[in-house]
């Protein structure tokens, strides 16, 4: 079942899912500590979350082409496709000011999740990140 909601005020009680996962979506949070303290919230003691997020590439060749890609092409394609530059220009705005890697991982840790881990792919365009709801 499908449902509509916020994820800084998930409407399921304490402890419900064994997994949750976000794709491309909690660089959108509004307040990203409130929306992660609830998704650990909601999960089950030994319970798992994964996060796929756009990154940074880190190789100085590739980084200039996606550099390129995110600030050039991307947003003058999505004003000749969409009519709309500006939801393309967002997209690069909130990939630059989302807090990757090590960082992301602290602020996970902090919303109290253990065991976090990252892997980057796609030469660095995206990240996974796993943290875990500590058992009992």
């Amino acid at each position: 079942e499908l449902l509509k909601g916020d994820s800084e005020a998930i409407n399921f009680p304490d402890n419900t899912f064994d997994a949750i996962t976000v794709a491309f979506g909690v660089r959108n949070f509004e307040d990203l500590d409130k929306g992660l303290a609830e998704m650990y919230r909601v999960l089950k003691p030994g319970g798992k979350a994964m996060i796929l997020e756009f990154s940074k590439p880190k190789q100085v060749a590739f980084k200039g082409l996606y550099n390129l890609y995110l600030n050039v092409v991307a947003p003058k394609a999505g004003q000749w496709l969409s009519k709309n530059k500006d939801a393309y220009q967002y997209l690069n705005n909130s990939v630059k000011a989302f807090p990757e890697g090590e960082t992301f991982l602290h602020i996970l840790q902090q919303a109290g999740f253990s065991d976090t881990r990252l892997k980057r792919l796609s030469l660095g365009i995206c990240t996974i990140y796993c943290g875990s709801k500590k058992a009992g």
